[in-house]
């Protein structure tokens, strides 16, 4: 992948915390657990990225996970609460940001490989990352597939609200509830990112 490849990062969150992230950041698991807020995170998921360690780095609930791309296997399980839920769009200037790590899957994944950014990004495979579906008649290949679609931007400890560059929404409807949250933040509507 080029860093031109890369016009955004995403933040997936409900609505609700939109508030606090705008005013203390978006912020690695360990630091939000000190802050009230409502969790999109899969339990038995975070149970494995609580042990792992970033290689070289710190445990992965003290970096902020950014997506690649925030239509993937995660959204697609969370396709239900889409009326809560909205993308952050951040800027890929964190990719220059010191300690930030890339990864060509899902982090808590076992086979996921983790690289310095921003040169780790000559690692990641723009086409799986970005493609419309990750299913596949090889159960192999799909498990490969699903994975990659999870590539993350992992950040140390927080990402500035100066940062967020908009947000992203399913329908009017969470438009008009995320509005009300966060009235100057940049909105758009993309119900295909949520998968409504």
């Amino acid at each position: 992948m080029e860093r031109t490849d890369l016009p955004e990062l995403h933040f997936i969150t409900p609505i609700q915390n939109l508030a606090s992230i705008l005013q203390h950041g978006i912020l690695s698991h360990r630091r939000a657990e000190q802050l009230p807020h409502d969790s999109v995170a899969n339990a038995e998921v975070q149970d494995r990225r609580q042990v792992k360690m970033v290689p070289g780095g710190r445990p992965l609930h003290e970096y902020v996970n950014l997506y690649l791309c925030a239509r993937n296997p995660m959204m697609f399980l969370r396709q239900d609460a889409h009326p809560q839920l909205c993308v952050l769009r951040v800027s890929t200037g964190v990719l220059d940001l010191p300690g930030v790590v890339v990864t060509d899957g899902n982090a808590a994944s076992g086979p996921t490989a983790f690289y310095p950014s921003p040169a780790g990004l000559a690692y990641l495979d723009a086409g799986l990352i970005f493609a419309v579906y990750w299913t596949d008649p090889d159960p192999i290949v799909q498990t490969r597939k699903k994975r990659a679609k999870c590539a993350e931007v992992l950040v140390p400890d927080r990402v500035d609200p100066q940062l967020i560059l908009g947000a992203y929404v399913s329908s009017s409807d969470a438009g008009r509830t995320l509005q009300v949250a966060a009235p100057d933040l940049n909105l758009t509507v993309n119900a295909h990112l949520f998968f409504a």
